[in-house]
């Protein structure tokens, strides 16, 4: 279910030409080690902590038992943020593809508004009935999505670019020219949504074992997969000429995930992974709306939201109106980008994933910090373990801490805009955690 959530074609199409173009080019592979590393040795306290949280909860929970109510409440507005953001984020990525598919097989050119909303409204009436993607369907659509992707990085190993079979990404000189933060900011927002295997707690036959090994999994696999499809795309493409073949991808000139799938696997290989991006992206699109909508629902019934959000439709047994409200959410959002006329791609897609990720990073901070405060107050928890409780958490907050400088100092190359205009999206999560912290709790 998580590395479902990840939509590999989602990431590798939409993230991986930002990361290339925005970023350190050829080297943007290793922006994905880095990713998957910090997020392995966060996930160790975070699994640790797991069987001592008293209720499946996403980061919130944690953050609660471990630091408090108001910083718990503060966290829970910074998860609703960062979802938020990449939802928007995805419904311009989506508007984009849309438009992209439509020009290529000589359909009229239609502003990507157009595409974004109409998709809108239909994850709004699917949220709304309750109709969810089954998890046979997401295993469906994710084998088929990782399965061609594995068929073109086999093409590229067996045929390569220019430059023949080339490890340049993970050269020094390579990985660390242009801006390394950007390359690991997209990695990290491909991850977003996998600390859900400790919600499927309750689910699982035996937790204290099923939990840890699916979370690592979850991080080793996506990561992996993620570095060495990039690296095939750079091998495929060439380190040289990548850098551009991304940029022209971010200017609507080309798009690098089609045109070199049609290089290698022919028309057939391009129509096939084509259809599954754009399921892949609404698949995508309508779990982060049911996510949030069921996050809302849960904090209102907590107290922390208004109570209406936590009712549920008499016959769809849904939370219809938080459903409702995070749909009337969205279209606002979205609708702001459109009349401000802002790129779909860089500037709502990659803007949007920058504040999520920034989001995410937060998230994971804070939680590693309250992983370390709650096992040095309950010394009998911890049993001795000092590399899960102490060790591993206080090396996941300094690889978080790099991380979020790494982001914020190249935060500007991310939206394109001024540097007023970034450290105002840069500051919405920090801003999220203030105001949650100090919202009351309602009776």
């Amino acid at each position: 279910m998580v590395v479902a959530a990840a939509a590999p074609l989602t990431v590798i199409g939409g993230n991986m030409p930002l990361a290339i173009g925005l970023g350190n080019g050829a080297g943007a592979p290793v922006g994905f080690v880095i990713a998957a590393l910090v997020l392995l040795v966060f996930s160790v306290g975070f699994v640790t902590m797991t069987p001592f949280v008293p209720e499946a909860g996403a980061f919130f929970s944690y953050v609660t038992l471990g630091l408090g109510r108001r910083p718990g409440t503060g966290i829970a507005a910074v998860a609703l943020i960062a979802y938020t953001a990449i939802q928007v984020g995805i419904y311009g990525y989506i508007g984009w593809a849309i438009g992209d598919t439509v020009r290529f097989y000589g359909g009229p050119e239609v502003p990507w508004p157009v595409y974004a909303f109409g998709t809108l409204a239909i994850v709004a009436l699917l949220g709304y009935r309750h109709i969810d993607l089954s998890a046979k369907v997401l295993g469906v659509a994710l084998a088929l999505e990782i399965g061609i992707v594995v068929v073109l990085d086999l093409v590229i190993v067996a045929d390569p670019g220019p430059a023949g079979l080339t490890l340049t990404s993970f050269a020094p000189q390579t990985f660390t020219q242009g801006a390394v933060g950007i390359a690991v900011l997209f990695a990290l927002t491909g991850f977003i949504g996998f600390e859900a295997t400790a919600v499927f707690r309750d689910e699982a036959r035996d937790p204290e074992r099923t939990i840890p090994r699916a979370t690592y999994a979850a991080v080793l696999i996506i990561g992996g997969f993620y570095a060495l499809t990039c690296w095939a795309f750079v091998v495929a493409i060439g380190p040289d000429q990548v850098t551009e073949v991304a940029q022209r991808t971010l200017d609507g000139e080309g798009n690098m995930l089609l045109d070199t799938t049609d290089g290698k696997l022919g028309r057939i290989g391009r129509d096939i992974v084509n259809v599954l991006l754009l399921t892949s992206l609404f698949a995508c699109v309508l779990s982060f709306h049911n996510v949030i909508a069921r996050y809302q629902f849960a904090l209102a019934g907590k107290g922390l939201l208004p109570r209406r959000l936590a009712g549920v439709h008499d016959r769809h047994r849904s939370p219809a109106f938080s459903s409702i409200v995070q749909t009337i959410t969205a279209a606002v959002i979205v609708g702001v980008l459109a009349v401000l006329g802002v790129d779909p791609l860089v500037g709502v897609f990659g803007s949007m994933a920058g504040v999520a990720t920034v989001g995410m990073v937060l998230l994971m901070l804070t939680t590693s910090v309250a992983v370390l405060v709650y096992f040095a107050r309950h010394r009998e928890h911890a049993g001795g373990r000092l590399w899960q409780t102490r060790i591993a958490p206080a090396l996941a907050c300094a690889g978080l801490v790099a991380s979020m400088w790494l982001v914020l100092s190249n935060f500007t190359l991310v939206t394109g805009g001024s540097v007023t205009l970034s450290a105002v999206l840069a500051a919405i999560p920090f801003a999220g955690l203030l105001l949650g912290a100090l919202v009351p709790r309602r009776g």
